[in-house]
């Protein structure tokens, strides 16, 4: 069995590396960071905000309600506030799905 790597995952996010990850501009997350109570990121005395992976999660919740779902702000605060649990569930399934959709791509390319 070849040897796999583990998925290195940090204790914090740069705003900068957050918003290569969503391929999304600096300004929509800190927007995102006023709308949503749910995105707490750390600021050090500079002012410059850390991401924690939970965060990421939470950021990426909202993400895919309002870009992937079409849901307003709105409708994605009181999604958020209803279903908190069941958003977190399905978004760790799709996560889980493009994890294994990204595999498999990798596979047939290999044959």
């Amino acid at each position: 069995m070849p040897y796999k790597e583990r998925e290195i995952s940090k204790m914090y996010y740069t705003m900068g590396e957050v918003s290569a990850m969503f391929e999304v501009n600096q300004s929509l997350i800190r927007f995102y960071e006023k709308e949503f109570d749910v995105l707490q990121p750390k600021k050090n005395k500079k002012g410059n905000r850390y991401f924690t992976p939970e965060d990421i999660e939470n950021f990426k919740i909202i993400f895919h309600l309002i870009r992937d779902k079409g849901y307003t702000l709105q409708g994605a605060k009181d999604h958020l506030k209803n279903n908190m649990g069941d958003t977190r569930d399905s978004q760790r399934v799709i996560d889980s799905l493009e994890n294994l959709k990204k595999f498999l791509l990798e596979v047939r390319d290999q044959l």
